[in-house]
């Protein structure tokens, strides 16, 4: 899929005619400019999605599109959700921004006990605003239809029990006797990473999540930034289970 993405509340009973309007008919028109007989995609995130042509650009917001039909994608599997705890700055947004391009189905924020970052009240409403705000413009960018979910912030207790209720569970750490890369894997199900904080996941972060199921991995000799750390173990897991081929 090459065309460019844009975003739609939904795509359920649309005729050939469709009009996209509003800041994505914006974006269509007066930032990327295009043009009659140029193709687009219209996507509602959820997997829902219509390639469409362009009739006619009107003014600087309105895009005619000659829509075809309606598609769903179906849910990837094995399905991959990453924990990842709360980093310094805008290194959260990068996080989330690169685990979307690569192809991660779900992030959950993690309040690890080391965290230096604390979402409170609307100081964490707006983080995770900026976070959910990542996801679905890096879903545009990286031609997804379907967008990776963000969760709420999860407790330590939350994301033991999300780690009991996987098929493989992982928590990457420079503790870990074993190799992601070597790891026995799902052929379906879910796959369940927690990565920790820049100040590394508790002797009792790791045992809780030991006792849900959850052993501690390495990804290979050296040791990635909690930004990073993600995205990397993720793409080690899309190849290794075909979801790249």
């Amino acid at each position: 899929m090459t065309a460019p993405v844009f975003v739609v509340d939904r795509l359920d009973a649309v005729g050939p005619e469709f009009v996209l309007d509003g800041p994505e008919g914006r974006h269509a028109v007066s930032v990327k400019r295009l043009r009659p007989g140029e193709d687009v995609v219209l996507a509602d995130g959820h997997g829902r999605w219509a390639e469409g042509v362009v009739k006619a650009a009107e003014g600087k917001d309105r895009l005619v599109l000659d829509l075809g039909s309606v598609r769903d994608e179906p849910e990837a599997s094995p399905r991959i959700t990453v924990v990842q705890a709360l980093p310094k700055g805008d290194r959260g947004e990068v996080a989330v921004e690169t685990m979307t391009e690569v192809g991660v189905d779900a992030i959950v924020p993690w309040q690890a006990s080391r965290c230096i970052t604390q979402w409170r009240g609307e100081r964490g409403l707006k983080a995770l605003g900026k976070w959910r705000a990542t996801a679905r413009e890096a879903g545009k960018q990286s031609r997804r239809v379907r967008f990776p979910e963000v969760a709420e912030a999860a407790s330590t207790k939350q994301v033991a029990a999300l780690l009991a209720g996987a098929d493989f569970a992982a928590v990457l750490h420079e503790s870990g006797a074993d190799r992601l890369a070597t790891a026995a894997l799902p052929a379906r199900g879910e796959i369940v990473l927690v990565v920790g904080p820049e100040g590394g996941v508790s002797p009792e972060e790791l045992a809780a999540f030991a006792e849900a199921g959850a052993r501690p991995y390495v990804l290979g000799p050296t040791v990635l930034r909690t930004s990073t750390a993600g995205t990397a173990a993720a793409a080690l897991l899309l190849g290794r289970t075909g979801r790249w081929s």
